[in-house]
């Protein structure tokens, strides 16, 4: 056969081949696609790989990517929005499945200790859900301002299922009367060791008490405004500096008693995060942030660096990280703690280290106490 007519034959063949294969795809996406939808609602979501197939439908429903309903976004670089979730909420099969598990539009169960024990493993933030969340029977209003400051809230202002104490005088009582160990185990008792913590009379332990005004001292009157406490119990220093127009948000966890719910009845911010979590504010905007006792030698080191460097990160130049009363062995705050703690770049305004008897001088704990500024030409 001639070669000129050989090549445009063999040119029509490709083309044909090419339109044939082109159909074919378009027909098995096409079909695929609507096998996977009901067909009286649009889809507005796409999938994202799971490394469990036997997930919760709730889970997936939210942390599907939803497709924003006027397409791409410049904002967003996208035309989806993929809800968060934390990275090991898979880890936890079971319990995740119990948490998901529920009647949309309907109540949720009342499983505040399951939520959050996936919180402090890592499941954080927790995934949404379409639930009206347990509610006490007969809600009691709380105490105006500023008596809220030092009252103690209704015992109906809480669900109660959770916790040993099943009121707030148990919480109060329970230093004297409960066995072993609880998170802040006499915060509760507001006039108690609460009444006079970082006062000039609550100075009794020596030069590792700095009180707020001494702290405030430090800065020029009026620029201490917004601040952060991490891990703050049942949020006295936050108390203690609205009594000085500055407002505090209180981090804390619901560790065998009604701590957030405490917070807030007070009136003031609590925040339900754990350590591991980002701080979710933005860079360099933050005047003060304190914390007692929470940041300390139970934390795994690498994790401790990462969340110093996050405080350094909110605080605005010239801000103050305030340690107060971190916990370690002796040889590991010089070789690890206080290494690590320097590493990141703040002035130190005080840094004054000692002893930790409560356990037995044998056991060579430490207490650091510190004030640390964010240099006004930092990185």
């Amino acid at each position: 056969m001639d070669s000129s007519i050989h090549k445009p034959m063999s040119l029509f063949f490709i083309f044909l081949l090419l339109i044939s294969t082109n159909i074919l795809t378009f027909f098995f996406s096409s079909t695929s696609y609507s096998s996977s939808c009901s067909p009286l609602h649009l889809s507005t979501t796409t999938s994202i790989p799971s490394i469990d197939v036997d997930l919760p439908s709730e889970f997936l429903s939210f942390t599907s990517g939803q497709l924003l309903p006027f397409g791409y976004n410049p904002n967003f670089d996208s035309d989806t929005i993929y809800p968060p979730v934390g990275h090991t909420c898979t880890l936890f099969p079971d319990d995740l499945r119990r948490y998901m598990s529920y009647q949309v539009n309907g109540s949720c169960p009342d499983d505040e200790l399951l939520a959050q024990k996936l919180l402090l493993r890592g499941c954080e933030p927790l995934p949404r859900r379409r639930c009206r969340p347990a509610a006490p029977p007969h809600y009691a209003q709380p105490h105006p301002l500023p008596t809220s400051l030092w009252s103690i809230p209704s015992d109906s202002s809480v669900v109660w299922t959770s916790y040993t104490c099943k009121n707030y005088s148990c919480l109060i009582d329970r230093k004297k009367t409960q066995k072993g160990f609880d998170d802040c185990k006499d915060c509760f008792d507001l006039d108690g060791r609460e009444r006079t913590r970082w006062t000039a009379t609550g100075a009794t332990r020596g030069s590792l008490d700095f009180t707020i005004d001494e702290v405030l001292a430090t800065r020029e009157p009026g620029t201490i405004r917004i601040g952060l406490d991490i891990g703050g119990g049942v949020a006295t220093f936050a108390v203690r500096m609205m009594e000085r127009n500055i407002t505090i948000v209180t981090t804390s966890m619901n560790l065998n008693g009604p701590f957030n719910n405490f917070i807030a009845a007070r009136g003031v911010v609590p925040l339900y995060i754990s350590i591991s979590q980002r701080l979710p504010f933005f860079d360099n905007t933050l005047d003060i942030v304190h914390s007692m006792h929470v940041l300390s030698n139970w934390i795994p080191t690498t994790l401790l660096h990462f969340l110093v460097f996050d405080v350094y990160r909110v605080l605005r130049p010239g801000g103050l990280f305030w340690v107060d009363h971190f916990f370690s062995v002796e040889e590991q705050l010089e070789n690890v703690y206080a290494p690590l703690i320097r590493s990141v770049g703040f002035n130190e305004l005080k840094w004054v280290v000692g002893r930790k008897l409560d356990r037995g001088a044998e056991l060579r704990e430490v207490y650091l106490s510190a004030l640390l500024e964010k240099p006004l030409n930092n990185s």
